[in-house]
């Protein structure tokens, strides 16, 4: 199924971001109206658990979600902050691993609003990108010159698709060679 491979992508954006960053750099925010990259993840968290917990058979905005506390500084570590990220992966994974062909038509509801599980899975496609984007920018901005690309780095796009082409015409998905 390729949109795993598409979250499987973004999440390995998400994690090379964290490998560049100093632990207190994590919690690093532009100002006070800004998210830290701690911050965001806590936010994926609670997305994840909360869309994707029962997703088959309940709304995805849960009754013991708090929105609004993921915006709080209540991720204390990197330590913390891995076990968050994985475990939010780890049950929108397993939710993606248990759709079949049984259930694949089921509709589900997300605040009460009906989806098919298709758009579901776009709108969390959507959404976790945009998070993640979020983070490489903060990475970006802490690291400054520093900053390691994490896909095709500035001036090496011609080589880039060079060794592509020379391939010739082959199957795979586009985050292969990043």
């Amino acid at each position: 199924m390729n949109v795993k491979t598409q979250f499987k992508y973004y999440k390995s954006v998400g994690e090379k971001t964290f490998k560049q960053l100093e632990e207190k750099e994590l919690f690093w925010r532009f100002n006070e109206a800004s998210n830290s990259v701690a911050i965001i993840v806590n936010h994926l968290y609670g997305n994840m658990n909360s869309r994707w917990t029962n997703f088959l058979t309940s709304d995805g905005e849960k009754e013991w979600r708090n929105r609004d506390l993921e915006f709080e500084s209540v991720i204390k570590n990197k330590e913390e902050l891995l076990e968050k990220w994985n475990d939010g992966w780890q049950c929108f994974f397993e939710a993606l691993n248990s759709i079949n062909e049984e259930n694949f038509n089921t509709t589900i509801y997300i605040r009460n609003q009906e989806h098919t599980i298709i758009e579901a899975i776009n709108r969390q496609l959507a959404h976790y990108s945009y998070h993640i984007g979020q983070i490489v920018q903060i990475g970006k901005m802490i690291k400054g010159r520093g900053w390691k690309s994490l896909t095709i780095p500035k001036g090496k796009s011609m080589e880039f698709n060079a060794k592509k082409f020379s391939k010739g015409k082959h199957d795979g998905d586009f985050s292969d060679d990043l």
